[in-house]
């Protein structure tokens, strides 16, 4: 099964944000290169907030691009099989946090935003972090930070602190 594959399948199983989910589901039907950041007219991206229920906090980090504070993720790459690998591979790269899990039962949200690259219909999953994590900045990164569950609308967006209170509901 392709990549492609897969994320139709996991969008069709998604259950909610009905509205946007078609959006993503026309644009793969449109876009055969959908999943690619070559696909000019938008692309599919995956994510992984991460998270660390025991302590109540969430890992952050300071987009070197964007100079904002944003969950894990970007772009799927050819050695994702599927779109829950190119979160975690997302997660684990842009963390540094070697054993992460995904939250199970498939994407916490949908989140379709504008980038300097093209739009990003992001498909988000939450990765949970291992007792005892230690997190490492990559070069994607200007910064990396736990924050607390209430501290995340002081430093990032709408899109993120809903990240936090849906991934926070399914746990």
């Amino acid at each position: 099964m392709s990549l492609h594959d897969d994320a139709v399948l996991v969008l069709k199983g998604y259950g909610h944000q009905e509205e946007l989910r078609q959006v993503y589901l026309d644009h793969l039907d449109a876009h055969p290169d959908g999943m690619w950041k070559a696909c000019g007219d938008g692309h599919i991206t995956a994510s992984a907030l991460v998270i660390d229920p025991e302590r109540g906090r969430v890992l952050l980090t300071l987009h070197r691009k964007l100079r904002m504070w944003l969950q894990m993720g970007g772009h799927c790459e050819p050695s994702d099989a599927t779109l829950a690998d190119a979160a975690l591979r997302e997660g684990t790269e842009e963390s540094g946090v070697a054993g992460l899990t995904l939250l199970p039962g498939g994407p916490v949200r949908l989140d379709r935003h504008h980038t300097p690259c093209a739009w990003h219909l992001d498909v988000q999953y939450a990765a949970l972090a291992p007792s005892g994590a230690v997190e490492s900045i990559s070069d994607e990164s200007l910064d990396l930070r736990w924050f607390a569950y209430d501290e995340v609308a002081g430093v990032a967006d709408a899109s993120v602190v809903r990240l936090v209170e849906a991934a926070r509901a399914r746990l």
